[in-house]
């Protein structure tokens, strides 16, 4: 069978914006400070932490990690993130997910200083991108973002799917392709008919984290298919939420995983901590 997919690669996008980051950082001679606080040692969460400081290494932003146990209290995580907020060399702070069940990542989160809140995650970021007015943006959806943006199509007028209603993924991208004039469809686990919602997208946004929900054949041929699922098989083997093998027979753009939407989080990442070290140095 014909591969038609043209491949949207995550990994060569991020590569230039963190030559670009890097840049703006010596040319205005600025140490960016990013404090990252990890809760228990979840080998997963370890990689994404691993990734996120080799990255912002590379681009000249201090990082620190702040390790703690999983028997850590809410009102201890609240006092260290106080902390941090009153640090004048952290100008982001990224809360980990997922946090062990006896704490409220809610809660937390809007402990964040919106102004340091580099993940996107606070009521305030949140509010401010429903109502048109973005500043710092869900690191995912807006990486997702400027990898549409990178191709030569017309986003406005197109239906845009989005499988799965996150507050991390979901949601906040749905908001991102409204502003782009998007036609919005979120669906989620009490949607009923997901392949007909599936077969009418010209972009599909896939982030469930379950492989196998979206079948590679209720792709609409020449849909732009961004998979944010990221699982591993019983086989070992590294996949997104859709098959991507067949997937790539029908869409006309792609994202592989690993290599797609994962560098596109981090880079974004390290644009918002440029900003926000940017509004505390210029006031």
């Amino acid at each position: 069978m014909k591969t038609t997919a043209q491949l949207l690669d995550g990994r060569a996008i991020a590569a230039k914006i963190r030559s670009t980051i890097a840049a703006e950082i010596a040319s205005r001679k600025i140490t960016p400070g990013l404090a990252v606080i990890l809760v228990d040692h979840d080998p997963a969460s370890e990689m994404y932490v691993k990734t996120k400081q080799r990255a912002c290494f590379e681009v000249g932003i201090f990082s620190e990690c702040y390790r703690l146990p999983e028997t850590v209290d809410q009102s201890a995580l609240e006092k260290l993130i106080a902390t941090l907020n009153k640090d004048p060399k952290i100008h982001g702070i990224l809360l980990q997910l997922p946090l062990p069940a006896h704490l409220s990542a809610d809660d937390l989160l809007e402990t964040i200083d919106p102004r340091k809140d580099v993940d996107g995650f606070h009521p305030y970021n949140l509010g401010r991108l429903a109502q048109k007015r973005p500043l710092l943006r869900p690191c995912t959806p807006y990486g997702v973002m400027t990898l549409l943006k990178s191709i030569d199509e017309t986003l406005a007028g197109k239906h845009a799917v989005v499988v799965g209603a996150s507050n991390i993924v979901g949601r906040p991208m749905a908001l991102e392709l409204l502003l782009e004039q998007c036609t919005v469809t979120v669906c989620h686990r009490a949607t009923e008919h997901l392949q007909e919602h599936v077969k009418s997208a010209d972009i599909l946004i896939s982030a469930t984290g379950h492989f196998g929900v979206i079948q590679s054949d209720w792709i609409k041929p020449g849909a732009i298919v961004i998979d944010v699922g990221f699982s591993r098989l019983s086989n070992g083997k590294i996949t997104g939420d859709i098959d991507f093998d067949t997937a790539k027979i029908r869409a006309s753009w792609i994202t592989p995983v690993p290599g797609g939407v994962g560098p596109m989080t981090v880079a974004t990442l390290l644009q918002n901590t440029i900003l926000a070290c940017k509004w505390a140095l210029d006031g």
